[in-house]
């Protein structure tokens, strides 16, 4: 989820401000919606332009992240910025690129328009800047999808821009790499959950093999479920007791994919762990749980949430109907009949690796990839030691 919108998706620079910076106070007023852009220039991925900044749009140099997942087309263009880096603009808005594609194994023409829609957005932003580097990147929905690379020709084709399909083991990297600054300094590990639309990683961040072998990454392991999947098998509008529990049981089957699953268990059980979040659900979770009158990053990420706070939220919501959680500010029309199916999947890594604080991070594959991007240049400042996600075991 991103910061507070115009009805176009686009959102003001300081709304989401320096990565890093948390703010758990209730909000007074929304920011108001940034300008539309105006200039085009076509990117390729990877792309370098060596030009200077324009006047007035800030210090730069600026970088780019694109993230065309199962439910959202997400856009963060930031400048490095000491040890962390300044988000400069940003868009965000929900495509379901991914609808129907468990059923047909093709991405269908209506999803294919909406995202073609938001990409033509971001490249207008893209233009706007002259940005150094960028990585576009595409997910689960163009994985799975049989016409998933010759839907990202098309968009080469019509839009000149040039989006890789990374595989599960990068996703979960860049996820790391993107969350990992919010892990508990006093912690001996988490357990590190990114639900998406098409899938959803779990990995196990242990500062025990960071000690020894120099990263975090104890194991992982990418679900083919998430709230597109999940929802569309089980249902999304009316969902009563029966259905969730149904939904639960179904993604803790899935959890015999994961080897060190186990292991994991005895770990959170006899050391200090706490799940560390990243996604829509637990996001809107914390919105409902600051009762915010409208969804803001800035109060979001980097909450902390309690066992009885996650508890008393998820039966909050639990018990909406369909026309509550759409009349929910944290929610909205488009997310209600997701929300669930989010929910679900997270009570199912609750049940399995029990932990008693949650640290939600409004944050993830763009920011792994802006990070990776700016220390290969040389912008950021070396991680502290153990901090650096490195690649997955």
């Amino acid at each position: 989820m991103e910061a507070s919108q115009d009805e176009h998706g686009f959102q003001p620079a300081d709304a989401y401000g320096d990565v890093g910076s948390t703010n758990h106070r209730a909000p007074e007023a929304s920011p108001g919606p940034s300008r539309g852009d105006e200039s085009v220039r076509p990117w390729a991925n990877g792309h370098r332009h060596g030009g200077r900044a324009r006047p007035g749009r800030g210090s730069g140099p600026y970088y780019a992240a694109l993230d065309l997942g199962t439910n959202n087309c997400r856009l963060l263009i930031a400048e490095p910025r000491g040890d962390t880096f300044r988000v400069v603009d940003s868009f965000s808005r929900i495509v379901r690129l991914g609808e129907g594609v468990a059923q047909s194994g093709l991405l269908g023409d209506g999803a294919m328009q909406r995202a073609l829609g938001a990409l033509r957005i971001c490249r207008q932003k893209l233009g706007d800047r002259r940005v150094l580097r960028a990585r576009l990147i595409a997910t689960e929905a163009c994985r799975r999808a049989s016409n998933g690379a010759e839907f990202l020709a098309r968009v080469r084709r019509e839009l000149g821009l040039d989006l890789e399909i990374i595989d599960r083991r990068t996703e979960a990297r860049l996820a790391v790499s993107g969350c990992c600054a919010l892990l508990d300094p006093e912690a001996e590990g988490a357990v590190l959950f990114d639900i998406g639309g098409g899938s959803s990683e779990i990995v196990w961040l242990d500062r025990q093999r960071s000690r020894r072998r120099g990263n975090l990454i104890r194991a992982w392991v990418s679900l083919p479920v998430g709230v597109v999947t999940l929802a569309e098998r089980f249902g999304g509008v009316r969902v009563d007791s029966a259905t969730f529990e149904a939904m639960v049981a179904h993604v803790r089957d899935e959890f015999r994919r994961f080897k060190a699953r186990e292991a994991l268990r005895e770990a959170v059980a006899r050391r200090s762990f706490h799940f560390l979040g990243t996604s829509g659900t637990v996001t809107t979770l914390a919105g409902v749980h600051l009762d915010l009158p409208r969804y803001d990053r800035r109060y979001v990420d980097g909450l902390w949430m309690e066992d009885c706070d996650i508890a008393r939220m998820m039966s909050k919501i639990t018990a909406m109907d369909y026309d509550e959680r759409v009349a929910n500010p944290c929610i909205g029309r488009e997310r209600a009949d997701l929300v669930l199916a989010g929910c679900a999947i997270f009570e199912a890594i609750r049940r399995e690796w029990p932990c008693e604080r949650l640290r939600v991070a409004d944050r993830g594959l763009r920011e792994g990839i802006l990070v990776q991007m700016m220390r290969a240049d040389g912008f950021l400042r070396a991680p502290r030691p153990g901090a650096d996600a490195g690649a997955p075991a």
